[in-house]
C-alpha cells in the first residue's frame, strides 16, 4: 500500500533527499490521521535513527512490530537500533527470529555477527563472518569486520589476511588501511606506501576514505623516520575529520566546571551511604592512549577479575539524566542528581551491573570498565556506586595527547582531532581529577603511565592494595592472558612492558607547540596537577 499512497511516496523521496524536516512533517500529518500506520511510523523511525535519537527510533519501531509482527524490514530496523545502543543481547534475539524465517539472509547474518561481537561472543562472531564470506566472498566490509575480530582475539596474521582481502576487492577502502596500522605492531612495505599515495591521488574518494588513508599514511611515514611527512598527514586527516564533527571545546569546559560546583564535600556527605553497595565494577577512566589497556590487561590476569571492554553505560544513564533532546540545548546532568531520593541512586546502580551483566562470562566477583570519558562522570558513580573503584590512568600530557593525535577513533572522542581542543581537554580533565582528590580524598587511585613501566611490580603490588585483593604473579605476566583485547593498544599488551613508545612524541615536537600553548600549566607541573585557580 505505501508505494500507492502519494502522501508516503512524497515523505519516502524527501527521506531518501535527505530533507528530513519536510518528510518528518509529512509523516506526522499521516500519523495524525492514521495513527497505526506501520510504513509511517517505520519511515518516522528511521528519520530518528539518522538524527542519532536511538531511544525514539526504539520506542516506534517497537511499537510499529505491535502492530505488524511479521513486518520484518522494520524488525531489521529494530535490531540496528538496539545494536547502536550497545543493547546486544536484545538485538541479537530479534536477529535470530528474523533468521529462524530466513536463515541465509546476508544483512541478518552480518547483523548478528556484529551483535555476537558486541556481546564479547567471538568464536561464533567469527564462525557466522567466515560462513558468511563463503557465500558472499565479494563483500569487502565483511572482511574488514572478521579482520576486526581476529584482532581481537589474538590472531594477528589471519586479521592482516582478511583486511588484505578487504583491500584487495576495494583498494581504495581506507579503514581496511587504517586496521593494519592500527594493529600498532604491524610495519608497511614500501608496496604497500605506493599504494596508498596512489588512492590518495584519486579525486573521487569520499572524505571517510580520504582521512582514514591520511591516518594509515602518517604511520607508515613515522615507522620510516620521515617524520615531517609524518605530521603532515595525520594534520591533513584530523583537520579533515574535525570538519564533519561539532565538538565544542567551551562546551566541555562548561560542564567540568558545573561538575566541580554541584560536587562538594558537604553535597557528597549528605548522601553517605546511599547508592547500590556492591563492590563490582572497577573504573579505569582519563585520556584515551593513557595506559589504560596496560592496567586493565594486569588487572584481569588476577583471578578475581574480568576485563570486559569500554562499556558505555555510565555516559548512557548520565546522557538520559540530562533529557536533552537538541544540541543547542542545556543539559540537566549534572545539577539534576541533587533531586535524586535514595531510592533512585540505588536503583540506577542496579541499573547500571543489570545492563553490564552480560559482559561477565566468568563468574568472578569483580569486573572492569574501562571506558576512559567517564572521568567526567567521577560524582555520579560515586552516587550511584560508592563501593566501585575508580583508578586513574595518567600519561604525560605530550605523550597522551599526541597519542590520541595520531589515533583515528571510531567514534565518541571528538576532541583528538586539534592540538589545541585536546590541550584545553586534557586540562579540564587534570583539574576535574584534581578537584575531586580535595573533596573525596583516597577514593581514585592514580596510576602514571611512566611509573608502571619503570617498575610495574610495585605498581601493580599498591594498584591490588587499593582494589583490597592479594597479589597474584599472573598479573606482572598480563602479556600470557590470551583474553579478547577490544581496543586499539590489543597487540601491544599481548607483549612484555616496553619503553619504546614512551617518548615517540619528541620526534614531532617540533609541531607541538598549539598542544603545548593550550595545555599551559598543566605541561610544567606534570604528574602532579597545577595548584586551582
Amino acid at each position: 500500500r505505501a508505494a500507492r499512497d502519494p502522501q508516503l511516496v512524497a515523505a519516502g523521496a524527501a527521506l531518501v533527499d535527505g530533507r528530513l524536516s519536510v518528510a518528518e512533517a509529512t509523516l506526522r500529518d499521516i500519523l495524525k490521521a492514521r495513527p497505526t500506520d506501520v510504513a509511517a511510523i517505520r519511515m518516522l523511525a528511521e528519520i530518528a535513527t539518522r538524527l542519532g535519537r536511538y531511544e525514539d527510533a526504539e520506542a516506534l519501531l517497537a511499537r510499529c512490530l505491535e502492530l505488524a509482527p511479521t513486518f520484518a524490514p522494520a524488525r531489521q530496523n529494530y535490531a540496528v537500533v538496539l545494536y547502536r545502543q550497545t543493547k546486544a543481547a536484545e538485538a541479537l534475539a530479534e536477529v535470530e527470529a528474523l533468521l529462524a524465517q530466513d536463515p541465509v539472509n546476508p544483512g541478518y547474518r552480518n547483523l548478528q555477527a556484529a551483535a555476537l561481537g558486541q556481546l564479547g561472543e567471538y568464536p561464533r562472531a567469527i564462525a557466522v563472518y567466515e560462513a558468511l564470506l563463503g557465500d558472499y566472498p565479494l563483500q569487502p566490509k565483511a572482511w574488514m569486520s572478521l579482520g576486526h575480530a581476529l584482532k581481537t582475539v589474538g590472531r594477528q596474521g589471519d586479521a592482516i589476511d582478511a583486511y588484505r582481502k578487504a583491500l584487495e576487492l576495494a583498494p581504495q577502502m581506507g579503514e581496511a588501511w587504517w586496521s593494519l596500522a592500527n594493529l600498532k605492531t604491524f610495519r608497511f612495505e614500501a608496496t604497500d606506501l605506493a599504494a596508498i599515495r596512489a588512492q590518495l591521488a584519486r579525486g573521487d574518494l569520499s572524505d571517510e576514505d580520504r582521512f582514514h588513508l591520511e591516518f594509515a599514511l602518517g604511520k607508515a611515514l613515522e615507522d620510516a623516520g620521515d617524520y615531517g611527512a609524518s605530521f603532515a598527514a595525520y594534520a591533513q586527516g584530523n583537520a579533515l575529520r574535525r570538519k564533519s564533527l561539532d565538538y565544542d571545546a567551551d562546551e566541555t569546559h562548561r560542564a567540568m566546571l558545573r561538575s566541580r560546583a554541584l560536587f562538594t564535600p558537604d553535597f557528597l556527605a549528605a548522601r553517605a551511604g546511599q547508592g547500590c553497595e556492591a563492590p563490582d565494577p572497577i573504573f579505569i577512566l582519563g585520556l584515551p592512549r593513557a595506559g589504560s589497556t596496560l592496567i586493565e590487561q594486569i588487572l584481569a590476569s588476577h583471578s578475581m577479575i574480568e576485563g570486559t571492554m569500554e562499556l558505555p553505560d555510565i555516559p548512557a544513564i548520565a546522557k538520559r539524566l540530562g533529557a536533552r533532546s537538541r544540541k543547542d540545548q542545556e543539559s540537566a546532568y549534572p545539577e539534576v542528581l541533587a533531586e535524586l531520593s535514595a531510592e533512585e541512586l540505588r536503583a540506577l546502580g542496579e541499573e547500571y551491573l543489570e545492563r553490564t551483566r552480560g559482559q561477565r562470562k566468568l563468574g568472578r566477583p569483580l569486573f572492569i570498565d574501562k571506558m576512559p570519558n567517564n572521568f567526567a562522570h567521577v560524582g555520579l558513580i560515586r552516587l550511584i556506586l560508592p563501593n566501585a573503584k575508580i583508578i586513574d590512568a595518567r600519561r604525560h600530557p605530550l605523550g597522551c595527547c599526541f597519542s590520541g593525535f595520531k589515533q583515528h577513533f571510531a567514534r565518541g572522542q571528538g576532541f583528538t582531532y586539534d592540538l589545541t581542543d585536546l590541550g584545553r581537554y586534557y586540562a579540564d580533565y587534570v583539574a576535574l581529577m584534581a578537584h575531586f582528590d580535595a573533596v573525596a580524598p583516597g577514593r581514585v587511585h592514580r596510576v602514571i603511565y611512566e611509573r608502571m613501566v619503570a617498575d610495574p611490580e610495585s605498581e601493580t603490588r599498591a594498584l591490588l592494595d587499593y582494589c583490597g585483593l592479594p597479589f597474584e604473579d599472573a598479573c606482572l605476566r598480563f602479556y600470557e592472558n590470551d583474553r579478547a583485547v577490544r581496543t586499539a593498544s590489543s597487540e601491544q599488551v599481548r607483549r612484555p612492558i616496553f619503553t619504546d613508545g614512551l617518548d615517540q612524541w619528541r620526534n614531532f615536537e617540533p609541531w607541538l607547540d598549539p598542544l603545548k600553548a593550550a595545555l599551559g600549566s598543566v605541561l610544567e607541573a606534570y604528574p602532579d596537577a597545577p595548584a586551582t585557580p
